[in-house]
């Protein structure tokens, strides 16, 4: 089972040419889902479970995996399909994202597929706007689905912190700075998060669903005659997206002499080092993983604070 990710080390040349690897999997409704490959730690033989019967009510059991205890949660019950029947003939797709790393209980686990982010698109228009689906795309002739497996998180965890009194008492505003920016990210729960995050500071936001149409909305202003740095104070964008992914929206942002000096704050589950490598790469500012409110508000004040002056990303 482990060779499934077998040198997923070494995949990290995909990351900036709006590319990604999709490790596709069966729940007991017999449909093809999807996760990206770099939220993925390794996939396993479901281990011997411990019952917690104070847990969530998705949360099979916790396991020992690798010297540490974790939470199990079965993906089937977490998206209000069919919970996995045969639990120890199933699999469990270990994962790492949003600062925690939980298991994901699945039926079964296909193969590892290599795809364009443009052929990734989001659910067509009618799906239920509650569904924990993101996004869709077609392998082979079959409907794979892509799990917001960060809503699924937030609902067994719960929602993030507040931003604190002892950072919102001290902002005070300039009528002169812009308290505006836009938000790119294709999961709606990570959307309001941030949102409402902002809200909390009396900023205003801009939502996209991916970076192409961020992208698209970016030019638009431009040919209405604005200076972008009168519109907005900055991006906050997530990177693995349908259509356009965040590195990719970085780029065009920087190649585009009417948005070059825009300030892009990369903002994702995933981590890892290849992340801070990839900012530099593709000229945004800064990355950070999401999410602490507190964080995400320290890191856009002095952006909003210095609106008009030069914020340009550093050589």
């Amino acid at each position: 089972m482990a060779s499934v990710l077998d040198g997923i080390n070494q995949r990290t040349q995909l990351v900036g040419q709006n590319r990604l690897e999709l490790l596709m999997f069966r729940l007991q409704d017999g449909g093809l889902y999807g996760i990206n490959v770099f939220k993925v730690r390794e996939v396993i033989n479901c281990p011997q479970l411990t019952i917690v019967h104070s847990a969530h009510a998705v949360v099979r059991g916790v396991a020992d995996i690798r010297n540490k205890t974790i939470s199990i949660m079965d993906m089937g019950s977490a998206i209000k399909g069919p919970a996995i029947e045969d639990a120890d003939n199933s699999c469990i797709i270990i994962t790492e994202f949003n600062r925690s790393i939980q298991g994901f209980m699945v039926r079964s686990v296909e193969r590892i597929v290599n795809l364009k982010w443009g052929d990734v698109r989001l659910p067509p228009e009618g799906t239920d706007t509650d569904s924990y689906i993101n996004a869709v795309t077609s392998v082979d002739g079959e409907l794979v689905q892509l799990v917001d497996v960060e809503r699924i998180l937030t609902e067994v965890v719960g929602a993030p912190e507040m931003v604190s009194s002892e950072i919102t008492e001290k902002i005070h505003f300039d009528d002169n700075q812009i308290k505006h920016v836009m938000v790119v990210d294709d999961s709606r729960v990570a959307r309001s998060q941030i949102s409402k995050t902002l809200e909390q500071i009396g900023v205003k936001c801009t939502l996209m669903n991916d970076g192409k149409m961020a992208l698209d909305q970016l030019k638009r202003w431009v040919a209405e005659g604005k200076a972008i740095k009168d519109v907005i104070a900055m991006v906050i964008s997530d990177i693995e997206m349908p259509e356009m992914d965040g590195y990719t929206l970085t780029s065009e942002i920087r190649c585009d002499p009417s948005l070059k000096d825009l300030y892009v704050l990369l903002h994702s589950s995933l981590s890892g080092v290849f992340n801070e490598n990839m900012v530099k790469k593709v000229g945004a500012n800064r990355f950070i993983p999401k999410f602490s409110a507190d964080e995400l508000v320290r890191e856009l004040l002095p952006i909003i604070m210095s609106s008009g002056e030069d914020t340009s990303a550093a050589a």
